[in-house]
């Protein structure tokens, strides 16, 4: 999907180049969405400032950067589209949006969630379903989800896997005792480092963790495990033990962090590719033209520090800056990228 062209051509020689490209005549603009801010019992004070925002809200826990959820759905927040839900965006645009492809499987929804996570305090321990038991007990799909450790602070862990061999029955005790968190893998977290969390695998955010999150476009969690704690009104919050039994996934794997990969394509670094989506690291300095041609797909642009100028074959172009996110359309065969910054690209 990421592709150089060359680095370091100028905008008129991108937009040359691209003159005859396919059949992608169709000119949308990429766009910007205005961000979900969650309050949560966990949450921190780093998103606003992080992303440049002003907000009087406090324990803000995510951003919603982009997503389909079903109450929450992202707005447009500028150009003749202003306004507009996800939803609505999509089914003005269709293919020329997301893709053909995705569009027939999925419609007006967008299959990816995306956020950026601040996690001052631990979060429960979670499993979510695969599609199958998802769509049978909640008519709706799975989730399968990675994060991208922006920042975490020295003593930070991320918990995901199980580090012993437990069957349903030691699950069910280990809960009910409260040693659950015994069975769970521990891995200290740092800038840079990915984890992938397929469907079934158990796994909670540490404390101290920033961090990006590119999941399905699903809200099914099941809390297994949440320290004691009790809500706003005094009330432990609700665990759902018997469900998530069932979507455990209780093999033990040798690793459970993925190891940083090399840059393979002039500043381009693959971080994941599964079934749900496939993500990439660009770092540019200065410029970098990326090919998009050769995927039937929109692509999600965070610019994950620093700032760049984007321009894409039809002449349109965006600013970005650190904390904000791009919904570049399917019909983009070109992108331009100028500045000095680390991207973060998620596609289908």
């Amino acid at each position: 999907m990421w592709r150089c062209v060359r680095s370091r051509a100028t905008t008129h020689e991108v937009l040359k180049k691209n003159d005859n490209c396919m059949d992608r005549t169709f000119n949308i603009r990429p766009f910007k969405f205005v961000p979900y801010l969650r309050t949560v019992l966990w949450g921190g004070e780093r998103i606003a400032q992080y992303k440049g925002i002003d907000t009087d809200l406090h324990q803000v826990g995510e951003s919603w950067e982009i997503s389909g959820v079903e109450g929450h759905e992202s707005v447009v927040a500028e150009g003749e589209d202003k306004g507009l839900t996800l939803p609505e965006l999509i089914d003005k645009y269709r293919g020329n949006l997301v893709g053909d492809s995705v569009y027939k499987e999925h419609g007006n929804q967008f299959p990816l969630l995306v956020k950026i996570i601040d996690a001052k305090r631990d979060l429960s321990l979670q499993v979510h379903p695969g599609d199958q038991l998802a769509r049978q007990r909640h008519g709706c799909s799975g989730k399968t989800e990675m994060w991208y450790i922006l920042d975490a602070e020295a003593d930070a862990a991320i918990y995901a896997g199980l580090s012993m061999s437990i069957t349903p029955a030691d699950y069910r005790r280990m809960v009910a005792d409260g040693s659950i968190m015994e069975a769970v893998a521990r891995h200290s977290s740092h800038r840079g480092d990915l984890f992938f969390l397929p469907s079934g695998r158990i796994h909670a955010i540490g404390a101290g963790n920033f961090l990006v999150e590119i999941q399905q476009t699903s809200d099914i969690t099941y809390r297994v495990y949440d320290y004691g704690r009790v809500d706003a009104d005094g009330k432990p919050r609700e665990l759902h033990t018997e469900l998530a039994m069932d979507a455990i996934d209780y093999h033990v794997y040798d690793n459970y962090k993925i190891e940083s990969k090399q840059e393979t394509d002039g500043g381009v670094t693959e971080l994941v590719k599964c079934k749900y989506f496939n993500t990439y690291k660009i770092i540019v300095d200065g410029a970098y033209d990326a090919d998009l041609s050769h995927g039937d797909t929109f692509c999600v642009l965070m610019c994950l520090e620093g700032g760049a100028v984007i321009t894409d074959n039809f002449g349109n172009i965006v600013e970005m800056r650190r904390g904000e996110t791009v919904l570049v359309p399917a019909a983009t065969s070109l992108l331009h990228i100028a500045g000095s910054a680390t991207l973060l690209a998620a596609t289908r």
